[in-house]
């Protein structure tokens, strides 16, 4: 069955934390569409400076969480605090754990997740200057390239993107999980 993942994303997101899992996605046969608060593009930042520009597939406002079968978070610094304050953002993440679907969130992604309110209780990773926040939104964090809890999948930074590309895709095949937050 074709799956359609959303890649949760705007301005300062780090290029490589989304150009490759939406690779490893799209050679699944999978179709993936970039959702943001913008309308035309987002910029990326390309590990010390700003990056290429990538077309907005569908805006925030007109994205509907259960068209999808997955989300996908890349990091950056700028990125994810940017979408942690933006209430559209946080009900569209919280959709997808509502209904069990895989989420998968790399770097700094998680810090949407913090905001969104649904990490407590959960074993994740992250880029360690985040582990403090996770720590004390409830997460029992743990220092490995890639951490599986219930359909949620992080890692640590973009050198971890093998291992979080093959997990992310292994729970987007498994599809649903139980309610868990």
């Amino acid at each position: 069955m074709k799956k359609k993942i959303a890649i949760l994303a705007t301005n300062g997101f780090e290029e490589i934390e989304l150009t490759s899992p939406k690779e490893a996605l799209e050679k699944e046969g999978w179709l993936t569409e970039i959702v943001s608060p913008e309308t035309d593009s987002i910029k990326s930042w390309a590990s010390t400076d700003w990056g290429k520009s990538y077309k907005v597939d569908k805006t925030l406002e007109n994205a509907n969480p259960s068209d999808y079968d997955a989300l996908m978070l890349p990091g950056g610094v700028i990125n994810p605090d940017n979408l942690r304050t933006n209430e559209k953002a946080l009900a569209f993440v919280k959709a997808f754990f509502e209904v069990g679907k895989p989420v998968a969130a790399i770097c700094h992604g998680p810090q949407t997740l913090i905001s969104a309110g649904v990490v407590e209780g959960r074993k994740m990773t992250s880029y360690p200057s985040i582990k403090t926040d996770l720590m004390n939104a409830g997460v029992e964090w743990q220092d490995k390239e890639v951490v599986v809890d219930k359909g949620l999948v992080t890692s640590r930074n973009p050198d971890d993107l093998p291992a979080f590309n093959k997990k992310m895709i292994e729970e987007i095949k498994e599809g649903k999980h139980e309610h868990s937050f």
